[in-house]
């Protein structure tokens, strides 16, 4: 991939191996951080010693092995695209969660994990140089704070709000970074909003929600502004028609998640009104068939039917549902959860794959 010159000055670091895409997939941990009573920063180096070259807002799609079976997990990139010998990424322990425990409970400086990217198209636009509204709930704020970070490493003349909702002041993630930024770097504004005091009787800020009335009175200028938002789901069907409904255009708002895509319908009839095409898919290691239109996907098909295929993201971002597609042909539309060469291969992702012609998959 392409460097960035704002990411190395060519000068200096010509001689420098990055790490690549399609050919690396080796991390090694080197240091473990507490941010909070369940959130902790790890981070990682290329295990043959490489370079990153990413931008803020990215993601990598980590795989480790847990018990024998290949899990997949995207964490949002929360450190400095200018920093490029290291990346951290920022992990909120979710109860239940099988990979997030296992990093909190497992994951130590020397221990070593396959990962893929950096992924995703969650990024300021290049040579953008619009106001900034940043805006982020819970763990939603690893990607915006990497965007932050770049910022005050490169310096200049800046406008930006940052602001972070939260369950707590006890939840508040990178709290004491962020007031040291705010202070540090002119033009930054920043804005935390705990839902409630929790244990911190002395939290002398406003508790509650955001809502149009206070992004009115905190951001009397939003409507002027680039918008990046990031949260949970709910958190982020608020937080657009908040913006929304103050003047924000489509254009201006962007938003990352990797909250699962809702699956298609089970809609059978094309649009100019005629009988969709069917094709026949098999699941050779399970002993079933089912019948896919040509305008469904693969998954959706096979979990109607009751057809195990493991999945996380449905939307070719992060792996999980990979099968070898032993006959057949695809039109598969991933958002970087597969590799070329893994599709050379003759594997494919079912989460985003409708069958051109009748297909034997190995599940």
């Amino acid at each position: 991939m392409a460097i960035d010159s704002l990411h190395r000055p060519s000068a200096a670091t010509d001689a420098l191996q990055f790490w690549n895409l399609d050919d690396d997939d080796s991390l090694i941990c080197i240091d473990v951080h507490p941010e909070t009573h369940d959130v902790k920063t790890f981070t990682f180096a290329s295990a043959s010693g490489k370079h990153f070259a990413f931008e803020a807002g990215q993601y990598f799609l980590f795989e480790p092995e847990l018990e024998g079976q290949t899990e997949s997990r995207c964490y949002s990139i929360s450190s400095s695209p200018t920093r490029t010998g290291v990346f951290a990424m920022t992990v909120k322990r979710v109860p239940g969660g099988r990979v997030s425990n296992w990093l909190h409970d497992t994951m130590a400086p020397g221990a070593k994990i396959k990962a893929r990217g950096p992924l995703g198209h969650f990024r300021r636009p290049a040579g953008d140089d619009r106001k900034l509204l940043l805006l982020s709930g819970g763990s939603g704020i690893t990607p915006v704070m990497s965007m932050l970070r770049a910022l005050s490493d490169r310096g200049g003349k800046t406008d930006v709000v940052f602001m972070h909702a939260a369950r707590t002041p006890a939840d508040l993630v990178f709290h004491d970074e962020l007031k040291l930024i705010s202070r540090r770097l002119k033009g930054v504004r920043l804005h935390l909003l705990p839902e409630t005091t929790g244990d911190d009787p002395s939290w002398c800020g406003l508790t509650g929600r955001i809502s149009a009335d206070y992004m009115r009175l905190a951001v009397p200028d939003v409507s002027e502004r680039r918008v990046m938002c990031c949260g949970p789901a709910p958190f982020m069907v608020a937080a657009r028609a908040i913006v929304s409904g103050l003047g924000v255009i489509s254009e201006n708002y962007h938003e990352e998640s990797f909250d699962a895509a809702p699956m298609e319908d089970a809609e059978t009839v094309a649009p100019d009104g005629h009988q969709a095409q069917f094709f026949q898919v098999a699941f050779s290691k399970q002993a079933r068939m089912i019948d896919v239109s040509a305008d469904q996907t693969v998954l959706s098909c096979a979990k109607k039917a009751g057809i195990r295929i493991p999945s996380s993201c449905a939307n070719g971002v992060c792996g999980t549902c990979k099968s070898r597609l032993l006959s057949g042909a695809v039109d598969m539309k991933h958002s970087g959860g597969i590799r070329q060469r893994e599709i050379d291969a003759g594997l494919f992702l079912p989460c985003c794959s409708k069958p051109l012609s009748d297909l034997v998959v190995e599940r």
